[in-house]
């Protein structure tokens, strides 16, 4: 029995079923329905002549009508219900054969395989979920295969330099001096920088990262980070503003995380606005706090704006990697706001600036109905 597939064992459920209701009909048949037509037929009179005396001759005719009657029902119907059951067994097996064919070729690496709807509702279910799984397991994968790809990009520039001026100055044609010593140095930063970059996207994005969310007063945040960062700006190059009402309700967030993404939004405004302006916007809006980093610098174009919030990704105006980023700070951010029940939202137009906006939930009990 244990041996047995899964239609094995239906039909042979189905069999032993169908015995047992036809042994049980023909038992109680056979027990008690001469007795039945015995009592019947003594309470009968046909012209005054008592039917019990020819009980004998209806008896017997009885008994032979009703064996062939079992007989007949016997071979019908347990033809029929065979078949059936057959059937039944086979329209339930098939499909879970099929999961198993499909199962095996996405165990096999081809992911695009999908299972077909199915009119059980129950196996319908489970192939829907089976063809999420599959869904979001080929989207791991894709992401997975972008991650070594971009990884590798990334990594073979500085892993170049650093070797090249290694081997430049082991056999001696590039001589020792402090500034050789110094890209050196920036290289392997910019390494460690990736590295650690990754770990926290990495991190982010599992929902590993620990959020300690409780309530923040922003202006106060984005007045230290104003001042933070006017005290870096060249005098006239860039103008960096606040603008941040004094009533405006405390917000559910972390404020190391919040932090850390506006330092790098800010950061990114600056970097990308050489002359112009740089204004932090904070207000309350439908039951959430809305912070936004507004610059007057060089745009992204409406191309590459769908893309901005991609690891590694790189607008063409941000394509030197001299710059210093490494093209994760805003993947880190969008799931940083993600994970305080927010959302980021970017707007740009390409040489007139960019608008990035993120809004985290207000404290209920400021919240206004």
């Amino acid at each position: 029995m244990a041996k047995l597939g899964l239609r094995a064992r239906l039909f042979l459920s189905h069999t032993i079923v169908m015995v047992v209701g036809l042994s049980t009909l023909l038992t109680v048949g056979k027990l008690y329905s001469p007795r039945l037509f015995i009592t019947h037929i003594e309470k009968i009179q046909v012209g005054g002549v008592n039917v019990r005396y020819f009980r004998r001759q209806l008896l017997e005719g009885f008994e032979s009508a009703w064996s062939r009657g079992a007989f007949w029902s016997v071979i019908v119907g347990g033809t029929t219900a065979g078949a059936l059951s057959y059937l039944v067994s086979q329209r339930i097996v098939q499909p879970l054969i099929q999961l198993e064919r499909i199962t095996r070729k996405f165990a096999s690496g081809h992911l695009e395989e999908r299972v077909p709807a199915n009119e059980i509702p129950e196996l319908n279910r489970l192939a829907e979920s089976f063809n999420h799984m599959a869904k979001e397991l080929e989207g791991v994968e894709q992401r997975r295969r972008d991650l070594v790809s971009d990884l590798s990009h990334e990594l073979r520039t500085p892993l170049t330099v650093v070797e090249g001026y290694l081997e430049g100055l082991a056999d001696g044609t590039i001589e020792a001096s402090s500034d050789i010593y110094q890209r050196l140095a920036r290289e392997t930063t910019r390494l460690r920088r990736l590295v650690n970059d990754l770990q926290e996207l990495s991190q982010a994005e599992a929902g590993y990262l620990p959020i300690n969310a409780k309530p923040l007063n922003i202006c106060p945040l984005l007045a230290s980070l104003v001042q933070r960062f006017s005290d870096q700006l060249l005098e006239g190059t860039t103008i960096l503003s606040l603008e941040c009402p004094a009533d405006l309700p405390p917000a559910i967030a972390d404020p190391e995380r919040v932090e850390q993404i506006l330092v790098n939004l800010i950061g990114n405004a600056l970097r990308y606005t050489p002359q112009g302006s740089v204004t932090l916007q904070a207000w309350q809006e439908t039951g959430q706090m809305w912070i936004a980093v507004k610059d007057t610098g060089q745009g992204i174009s409406s191309d590459d704006l769908p893309h901005v919030f991609e690891r590694f990704w790189r607008s063409d105006r941000s394509r030197d990697r001299h710059s210093g980023g490494t093209g994760i700070g805003l993947a880190i951010s969008r799931r940083l706001v993600e994970l305080q029940k927010g959302v980021i939202l970017a707007e740009s137009e390409l040489g007139k600036g960019s608008v990035f906006r993120f809004s985290l939930p207000i404290a209920q009990r400021f919240t206004t109905l």
